[in-house]
């Protein structure tokens, strides 16, 4: 075994030249700022106003206009559109017909309007069926 060479012999990179930090007149440092205050907010600076209330928008309304539209393909027979709508929607055997014969007479059906979120999950999983499908936002 080969003894290690010695640490000067090695090509170690130089360390990195490390500047201080300069602070301008219009930054601040920690000693500049003084000790929080109780609840853990920082100090005002002098000659400047504190706003002690927040608006907040608390509403959480969902974004609900969103359209799952299936459009009519040459592949898919019409049972199968049928036990897919049935599945994945949770539609009755008439519900799912009346959607399939939409997509076949019209060429396309709208058979859900939610969320985004949602109205994605529903494309991801149509197309996992084969079936093509797309969202469009509602004119809602």
């Amino acid at each position: 075994m080969l003894p290690e060479p010695p640490l000067s012999d090695r090509l170690l990179p130089e360390p990195a030249q490390i500047e201080p930090l300069q602070l301008g007149p219009a930054q601040i440092g920690p000693a500049q700022i003084g000790p929080a205050q109780p609840g853990g907010s920082l100090p005002a600076r002098a000659g400047t106003q504190t706003d002690t209330e927040s608006q907040t928008d608390t509403s959480t309304r969902l974004d609900a206009g969103w359209n799952v539209v299936v459009w009519d393909d040459p592949i898919n027979l019409m049972n199968y559109v049928v036990y897919v709508f049935q599945k994945l929607f949770g539609f009755g055997h008439d519900q799912a017909t009346k959607h399939m014969l939409e997509v076949h007479n019209e060429g396309r059906s709208v058979v859900a309007t939610t969320h985004r979120e949602r109205a994605e999950f529903y494309v991801t999983r149509l197309h996992a069926y084969g079936l093509q499908a797309t969202m469009e936002r509602s004119s809602e």
